[in-house]
């Protein structure tokens, strides 16, 4: 079976993001720092506390992040949305409330023809959209 997973990267505050959406989400937390990794003596002393690896999981889906990037660094843009899909608005609300605390909503959670959507860009940059009733597979 094929699953589909969003990685998300970030610049040296990938902890504090991932800390933040369990909070928001729920679900189990897993970080790996560099440091902590069989390739932390091949990394300068300055990264150890990098994370290399991190997995937020809950109820099927998995959100993985990192600080691990190339010399380019974090390129922020708007090709990418996470998606969180629920059966009700009521159940969507206090998810969207907790991500946009210090973020910014560009649309709130409003009744549309194909049912509840909204959209924010949280305090990391990252754009998340919500959407309840309807048909998600559309």
């Amino acid at each position: 079976m094929t699953q589909l997973n969003a990685y998300l990267r970030f610049n040296g505050n990938c902890r504090e993001a991932m800390t933040f959406y369990q909070s928001c989400l729920g679900g189990e937390l897993n970080i790996q720092t560099v440091g902590e990794s069989p390739m932390a003596g091949q990394m300068p002393p300055a990264m150890h506390n990098n994370v290399l690896h991190s997995v937020l999981a809950k109820d099927g889906f998995e959100l993985m992040a990192s600080d691990m990037t190339g010399p380019e660094g974090v390129v922020k843009g708007n090709a990418v949305t996470l998606c969180i899909i629920e059966s009700s608005k009521a159940e969507l609300e206090p998810i969207f409330t907790k991500l946009s605390a210090g973020g910014t909503v560009n649309t709130p959670l409003t009744e549309e023809f194909f049912g509840t959507f909204g959209d924010l860009t949280d305090k990391f940059g990252i754009g998340w959209m919500f959407q309840a009733g309807g048909n998600s597979n559309a």
